[in-house]
C-alpha cells in the first residue's frame, strides 16, 4: 500500500473518497435515491475533503503538531474530555469570555454553517431521504432505515423542510454582526485584509441569501426563475466548499482539534512541574518543558546558554534576563533576585 500512492496524502484521500463511496451505496439503498439534482454539491464535497486532506497533512507533519495530536489522542477518553468538549465546541465558553457579541457572533455563525451541512451532506450523498405516505405522513429515511413518522403538516416536517432557511438567517445575522464589528473596530480594520478576513464572509452571505430567494421563488412566484437562481446557488456553494480548506474558514473543521490541544495542557500542566535552571520556580510541567526542547531539536535549533542549559529550562522572565545579557554582556540571568512584577499577569 505504501509503494501503491505517490504519497501518504494521495493515500488517505483516496481510502476517505472510497469510504464515502461505500457510505454512499449503503446509505442510499444501493444508489437508488441519489437525487441527481444535487450532483455538483457531491462534486463540490469531494474537492473540499481532499483540500482538507492536503491542509490537514501540511499542518500535521510539524514537529510541535505531532507532539499535540499524539498525545491528545491517547489523553482522548480522560472523564474531563465531555466538559471541554461541549465548552469549545458547543456552547463555545472562551469566546464568551472575550465579550457576549462576539460569542453571539460565533454562535450564529458556527451554528449556522454546521447545522447547514448536518442536513445538506445527508442529503446530497443519499443517506437521507423521505418518502410520502397516502395517509398525509412522511417517513424518514436515514441509511435505510425508517427512522420516524411525522405528520406531512406538523410542526416536525415544518423545522426538517425549512432547516435550511433557519440556518441561512442564522449565517446571515453572524454575518451582519462580523462585518459591523470589522468595519467599525479600528484595530480590525488596521489588521485585516479583503481576501482573507472580508471575502469569506461575503461568499457566506451569498450562499445564504440566494437560498432565501429560492424559497421565495417557490412560496411566491409559482417557482418564477428557480432554474437560473437554482445554479446560481449551487455554484456559490461548491465555490465556497473548494476555497474553504485555504481560507479563514478552515478553523470550522479544524476546531475539534483544539480539544486534543486542550486535554494535553491541563493533563500534563498538572503533571510534576519543571523548575527554572536559573532561579528554581516551577513555571511548567516537566513534559511539556521537554515536548519544546525536542521540537527545537528536530528543527536543529538547540539555543543552549553557556552554562550548558536549554533555554526552554529557563522561565519566562530568566529567558528574558538571558536576552538582555546577550545583548549588553551582562549576565544578568545569573541574579537569583525576582523582579518585582515578576509573576505579574497582562
Amino acid at each position: 500500500m505504501e509503494r501503491a500512492f505517490a504519497s501518504r496524502w494521495a493515500r488517505n484521500v483516496c481510502i476517505t473518497v472510497c469510504g464515502l463511496i461505500v457510505l454512499m451505496y449503503i446509505g442510499s439503498r444501493f444508489f437508488t435515491h441519489i437525487d441527481l439534482a444535487l450532483y455538483g454539491y457531491m462534486v463540490g464535497t469531494v474537492v473540499f475533503i481532499c483540500g482538507f486532506f492536503y491542509r490537514f497533512m501540511a499542518w500535521g507533519d510539524r514537529p510541535p503538531t505531532r507532539i499535540i495530536l499524539r498525545k491528545g489522542i491517547k489523553l482522548l477518553f480522560r472523564k474531563s474530555t465531555p466538559a471541554t468538549a461541549a465548552d469549545h465546541l458547543v456552547v463555545y465558553r472562551f469566546i464568551w469570555n472575550r465579550g457576549w457579541y462576539r460569542w453571539l457572533q460565533h454562535i450564529l455563525l458556527g451554528w449556522g454553517c454546521i447545522l447547514s451541512a448536518f442536513v445538506t451532506f445527508p442529503l446530497v450523498f443519499g443517506w437521507m431521504y423521505f418518502t410520502m405516505e397516502d395517509n398525509g405522513y412522511y417517513t424518514v429515511v436515514m441509511f435505510g432505515i425508517n427512522l420516524m413518522h411525522i405528520a406531512a403538516d406538523g410542526i416536525i416536517a415544518y423545522l426538517f423542510f425549512n432547516a435550511l432557511n433557519i440556518t441561512a438567517f442564522m449565517v446571515i445575522g453572524g454575518v451582519c454582526m462580523a462585518l459591523n464589528r470589522r468595519l467599525r473596530n479600528m484595530q480590525a480594520r488596521a489588521e485585516q485584509s479583503f481576501a482573507y478576513d472580508f471575502l469569506p464572509l461575503y461568499l457566506l452571505l451569498f450562499i445564504s441569501i440566494t437560498g432565501l430567494i429560492l424559497t421565495f421563488n417557490n412560496l411566491f412566484l409559482e417557482g418564477f426563475g428557480h432554474p437560473v437562481m437554482s445554479m446560481i446557488h449551487q455554484w456559490s456553494v461548491i465555490i465556497t466548499l473548494i476555497y474553504l480548506p485555504f481560507g479563514k474558514l478552515a478553523h470550522i473543521p479544524f476546531r475539534p482539534m483544539s480539544l486534543l490541544a486542550r486535554n494535553y495542557r491541563e493533563h500534563y500542566g498538572a503533571a510534576e512541574p519543571k523548575a527554572c535552571k536559573v532561579c528554581g520556580a516551577y513555571y511548567v510541567s516537566a513534559e511539556q518543558a521537554q515536548d519544546v526542547v525536542d521540537v527545537l531539536k528536530h528543527s536543529e535549533m538547540e539555543f543552549k546558554t553557556e552554562e550548558g542549559n536549554h533555554l526552554a529550562e529557563l522561565c519566562l522572565p530568566c529567558r528574558r534576563k538571558y536576552r538582555i545579557a546577550r545583548i549588553t554582556g551582562v549576565p544578568t540571568h545569573q541574579i537569583r533576585v525576582k523582579e518585582a512584577n515578576q509573576n505579574a499577569k497582562g
